[in-house]
């Protein structure tokens, strides 16, 4: 049976469209090592509301490092990391966690920090996260949006 062009061209056209929706991967389940170092990564961004400086650097590897954004190069070592962690805990609110992702020793997570004063009222962005051992080796931060205060 020969369909009239008219609809072929419908029909095309919405096949098209239905293939190129967005469709939800199948990921595959978490091993042992990643689901423990999404919880590492999950009590380290639960620990912020805190303001427990000393327990947010139990978290970290003795050569721990830290981007604050994509616009800085990174802080390295544990007392650098915690200098600079220490210049802006009073003011964070929570860190509130929209997304997990391990694989290996990385974990990502999509968040929007909260902060109580300062320049920021809010940073929307993606923590990438190197675990060795149990600690944060690195810990890298990607802006998507902000909001200043």
């Amino acid at each position: 049976m020969k369909l009239p062009r008219r609809k072929l061209i419908a029909t095309g056209a919405g096949l098209a469209a239905a293939w190129a929706l967005p469709r939800k991967a199948n990921a595959a389940e978490w091993t042992a090592a990643e689901r423990a170092n999404a919880q590492i990564v999950t009590e380290f961004c639960a620990a912020w509301p805190n303001h427990n400086l000393e327990r947010l650097m139990s978290f970290f590897a003795e050569n721990g490092a830290y981007r604050v954004s994509e616009a800085y190069e990174p802080i390295k070592g544990k007392q650098a990391v915690s200098d600079r962690i220490k210049s802006f805990l009073d003011r964070v609110e929570r860190f509130e966690v929209r997304d997990t992702l391990a694989k290996g020793p990385m974990v990502f997570n999509e968040r929007i920090d909260h902060f109580t004063g300062g320049p920021l009222k809010s940073w929307h962005g993606v923590g990438v996260f190197f675990l060795k051992d149990g600690k944060i080796v690195e810990w890298y931060d990607y802006t998507i949006a902000l909001e200043r205060a």
